[in-house]
């Protein structure tokens, strides 16, 4: 029996400081255009998924590490390379946090804090 689903994930939505500046980096983080971008809102897109980014006021940072679980969110972004994803996304302007989880994840940090993790994409399967 199959059943319908009542809606599809048209995209994500992030909120941050500086929606273009996130745009550029997820843009070029993953290989996918910025479709969209001013002041207010940001968009990256490969033509079939979308990462949005809205501007909040006064909009704070999380913190990495943070006990507290108000982290806001993460992605988990598979890799062939640990190490040269981690150089490429810090030429991007990601940011690595000191205190890291273990050997098979690294967390690193967008241009407005938001923690993102890297892991081996066999890891996967």
């Amino acid at each position: 029996m199959t059943t319908e689903a009542p809606a599809a994930l048209a995209m994500v939505t992030i909120d941050c400081a500086d929606p273009s500046k996130e745009a550029e980096f997820w843009a070029a983080a993953l290989g996918w255009e910025v479709t969209y971008a001013d002041d207010n809102y940001g968009m990256a897109s490969d033509g079939t998924l979308r990462l949005g980014f809205g501007r909040v006021e006064d909009w704070q940072r999380p913190e990495w590490p943070n006990p507290a679980g108000t982290k806001q969110f993460h992605l988990d972004l598979a890799v062939d390379d640990l190490d040269a994803a981690e150089e490429q996304l810090l030429g991007l302007g990601a940011t690595k946090p000191t205190d890291q989880p273990g050997d098979t994840w690294t967390v690193l940090l967008d241009p407005d804090g938001h923690p993102f993790c890297l892991t081996k994409a066999a890891n996967w399967s």
